[in-house]
Formats: structure tokens, C-alpha cells, sequence
């Protein structure tokens, strides 16, 4: 089954650009292609703001995995390349995020499809908007686009460079 999914790369620590092109590498895989990726943006930390700027970047996946094997994945790579959780929104050499998985809804403790908090964040909307604006946020039932209009997030989000 070749499912179809959103992440959101971001990293504030070190190279921030190479913490995002290796997860990338890490990411490809026989049961998981990159379909395409949108621009860098540098933006403000979102959540807790007193720390250095973010990289970001989008990708569209399609992928065999299930969400919560995806989800494994990602926080497999994120450990591999340094990530430390010791505080929420804290710093990190990377952040992989699943924003959409197809058009599912799930809440449970470990994951929440899609992203919490997705139409608070201007930065992942920017990006998410880059690869596919007219997609539909399954609970909201709005368009990245339109959510990316009336966010109220002020946070500075500049496209900084093509795909890495």
C-alpha cells in the first residue's frame, strides 16, 4: 500500500542544513521515496522563542509504512542525529514532524495526525503551502493555503533557498 504523507524537518543547532539534507538521506529507503520537498525557510523557534532561529522544510512521501511505524522512523533518525528531548519546544539538531498521513485522523498519546496545532504555526503552513496549497486539513476542512491566510502566528518565516 503506497500511502501519502506530509513531514516538516527543522533543526536549530550546528549546521542546520546538513542535520536537514542527512535526515533526508536517512529517510529514503526502500519503503519510503521523497516525492518532492519545498524550499529552506529560516523562521523564528515557535513555541518557545528565546532560542536560536529554525531550518525548515517540508516533504510529500509516499510511503508503505504505517503511521505509527513512520512515526518510529522518524524519531529513530532524530536520535541518530542528536536529538536530545529535555524540554518541550527546546532546541534540537533535528525535528521530524508527520503533519498528514492521507487524509487520517488519529489521537493517541504517542501521535497526533494530523499535527498539533498545524494551523497555529505560519512556518509549517508556508511550507506545507509551497508543496501542495489546495490540500485539505481533514478536521478543519480548510486548504493549507487558507489556513496559511488567516493564521495569526507573527512569527518570522523567510524562504531563504531552493531544496537541499
Amino acid at each position: 500500500m503506497h500511502c501519502t504523507a506530509y513531514l516538516i524537518l527543522g533543526s536549530n543547532i550546528g549546521d542546520k542544513a546538513t542535520y536537514i539534507s542527512d535526515a533526508c538521506r536517512m529517510l529514503s529507503a526502500n519503503d519510503l521515496e521523497i516525492v518532492s520537498t519545498s524550499s529552506l525557510y529560516e523562521t523564528d523557534a515557535w513555541g518557545q522563542e528565546n532560542q536560536e532561529s529554525f531550518l525548515n522544510q517540508a516533504l510529500n512521501i509516499v510511503t508503505n509504512l504505517s503511521p505509527l511505524e513512520l512515526l518510529a522512523r522518524c524519531q529513530t533518525i532524530e536520535y541518530k542525529l542528536g536529538r536530545k528531548r529535555e524540554e518541550k519546544w527546546g532546541p534540537r539538531t533535528i525535528d521530524i514532524d508527520i503533519a498528514y498521513y492521507e487524509n487520517l485522523i488519529i489521537q493517541v498519546d504517542e501521535l497526533n495526525i494530523p499535527q498539533l496545532n498545524l494551523e497555529n504555526r505560519h512556518f509549517a503552513l508556508a511550507t506545507l503551502s509551497e508543496l501542495n496549497p489546495d490540500y485539505v486539513h481533514p478536521i478543519l476542512l480548510k486548504s493549507n493555503i487558507e489556513l496559511l491566510s488567516i493564521c495569526s502566528d507573527s512569527l518570522k518565516v523567510k524562504k531563504i533557498d531552493e531544496q537541499v
